[in-house]
């Protein structure tokens, strides 16, 4: 299936000649073999995204269809590695061409030579359906990756041994219910555009800890859920999904750098090999796979990039693993559809977006969930998928904010006013929402304890009854509110500074578990409760604000897991000293 070139408009390619193509087919345009895929038909025309630079082609030229769509290569080697928006290696075609990408150049996604050693699970003579496990293979020190049976093949193993093979040799050998003969690889491709199949979707039960207390406290986000970021230049987008990939309870992180700054994507491509992982010691890199595509690459890539991204995550998901998925940013994604919109002359949307930028996004997200596997001994995976979104001057009425939010279940405002008071994360506690929270409440009472969700609700009450009270001190000044109003101030002042204030680079800050989380609440919160007694009984208020006792329950984030029960007794029995001399000193003026 060949034809010519009769338009090039940037990305935008037609090609006559192309009737027997079928849409999102790849394509091969012109003698330097760019990659390109049909995203539209008009009779025997074809307008083909290209996904490399276009500059110098001219019409007469010839494309090429290879007949099949867009997809990914999954298999061992995926873990560590660092492709672009169309799963080329990176690393591979920096070794052939130097550090410029060159247009056409073609490099398998994974490794044709590289020797991995498989272990069957199953032997000869049992009965396999799609979606089985039939072996693993050591892929890092964390993670074993499961080689499965490619969908559409359901039989009886005829051949399968231990051995040492390519992605390409053959595994095992299946004898198919029509008598035929399959063989199976190491390795499979899907189409990067369709969802991979799942026997079932369960409902998020569970949330995905993150260490962050603002995220796991506030506005968690379940295994297998879907949340926005949010936020305008500046305000911590990046380091909010870092510290996510970094400290998340997932097994495999997958993180697509999708139209971001190319120094970002350097600092990310940097950082994440040093990074130690907190639960082994091993380096990050070890269940992390990256997909760099800057804002100077071709912008019909980005569009590819967050496919490919998911694909691979699904895959992983298939397996039984707890998948997150960072894609930074799907602003940029959406610009990459608006400007292909725009080249093939639809009618826009609103603010030139295309008409079908809600369903798109939708489709996307969708593909997140807790999922029971296909297969007679079905696993339970997880893919929870948290997308960047960096409106306009951080407008978020914009479309790409809009149609965002009328799909995802976690908002994470991110505020410049905070990130310019330094009050990172950035997360404003009055916008931001979880929807996750009356599904996940049975969790937190059985696995952390049953005062977490009353404490979380009366922190936030608090806050919220911060912002009122602030409203009436901008009018008539402090001095106009009672001492119990004042209290509640002062406990909301130690809510954020002390609580929701998290420094990303202190070696224990960065990190906070459920358990200490809940501690924290609790040492807040008796400050609140003990305090008002002791105003009830006659204390000054200005005495009880400035208490050293506030210092060691502020104090509590930097202490060590192991040290914090221990702080947390000494600082309370320290507060009720401080406010019964409070009490005492009021009763001795009288």
């Amino acid at each position: 299936m060949s034809g010519k070139i009769v338009k090039v408009a940037g990305p935008l390619v037609v090609a006559s000649g192309m009737r027997d193509a079928d849409m999102f087919d790849v394509v091969r345009v012109s003698d330097k073999h760019l990659i390109g895929e049909i995203i539209e038909m008009h009779g025997e025309n074809a307008s083909i995204q290209v996904y490399e630079e276009t500059s110098g082609l001219g019409p007469g030229e010839p494309v090429v269809s290879t007949g099949a769509p867009l997809s990914a290569e999954l298999g061992p080697g995926l873990i560590g590695s660092i492709f672009d928006g169309i799963q080329r290696p990176l690393v591979k075609v920096m070794e052939m061409t130097g550090t410029n990408l060159q247009r056409g150049i073609e490099v398998p996604s994974l490794d044709r030579g590289k020797v991995w050693h498989f272990e069957p699970t199953v032997k000869a003579g049992e009965r396999v359906a799609e979606g089985d496990v039939i072996g693993s293979v050591k892929e890092t020190r964390l993670v074993t990756q499961k080689i499965m049976v490619p969908k559409g093949i359901n039989g009886v193993i005829k051949e399968i041994s231990e051995k040492d093979c390519t992605v390409e040799e053959t595994a095992a050998v299946v004898v198919c219910d029509d008598g035929s003969e399959k063989a199976v690889t190491m390795m499979q491709k899907w189409p990067v555009r369709r969802g991979r199949p799942y026997a079932k979707k369960l409902a998020p039960v569970m949330p995905l800890v993150s260490g962050q207390r603002v995220i796991d406290t506030l506005f968690p986000i379940a295994k297998g859920g879907v949340a926005a970021v949010p936020g305008p230049f500046g305000s911590g987008k990046t380091v909010v999904q870092h510290q996510l990939a970094k400290w998340a309870e997932a097994d495999i992180i997958v993180y697509i750098g999708c139209g971001e700054r190319g120094n970002e994507m350097t600092d990310v491509l940097n950082e994440f090999p040093e990074l130690k992982d907190p639960k082994t010691g091993c380096s990050l890199m070890e269940r992390t796979v990256l997909i760099a595509n800057t804002s100077d690459m071709p912008v019909a890539a980005r569009e590819a990039s967050i496919y490919t991204g998911i694909t691979i995550a699904e895959y992983f998901r298939d397996m039984g693993f707890s998948v997150a998925l960072m894609a930074d940013s799907t602003s940029r994604w959406a610009e990459a559809l608006r400007e292909m919109s725009g080249r093939l002359e639809e009618m826009p949307g609103e603010e030139g977006y295309p008409a079908y930028l809600g369903s798109r996004l939708a489709q996307f997200y969708e593909r997140a969930g807790h999922v029971v596997s296909l297969g007679s001994k079905p696993r339970e995976g997880a893919l929870s998928v948290i997308g960047a979104v960096s409106p306009p001057g951080g407008d978020i009425s914009e479309p790409v904010s809009q149609a965002t939010l009328r799909i995802v279940k976690v908002f994470w405002g991110l505020d410049s006013a905070l990130a310019y008071r330094r009050h990172f994360p950035a997360v404003n506690w009055l916008t931001s929402y979880s929807l996750y929270l009356d599904s996940m409440k049975g969790w937190y009472s059985e696995n952390v304890s049953p005062e977490w969700m009353p404490a979380r609700n009366r922190m936030m009450h608090l806050l919220q009854e911060e912002a009122e009270l602030q409203e009436i001190v901008k009018l008539v000044g402090m001095d106009a509110l009672s001492a119990g109003d004042r209290l509640k101030l002062e406990a909301a002042r130690s809510i954020r500074e002390d609580f929701l204030h998290q420094n990303a680079f202190h070696e224990t800050d960065t990190y906070t578990s459920l358990p200490k989380q809940l501690l924290m609440m609790k040492a807040i919160l008796a400050y609140y409760d003990r305090a008002q007694k002791a105003v009830e009984s006659g204390a000054d208020i200005n005495k009880i604000a400035s208490i050293p006792a506030r210092e060691k329950i502020g104090r509590l984030k930097y202490v060590a897991e192991e040290k914090v029960n221990e702080e947390y007794e000494s600082a309370l029995s320290e507060l009720d000293f401080e406010l019964a001399e409070a009490v005492k000193e009021a009763k001795e003026d009288v």
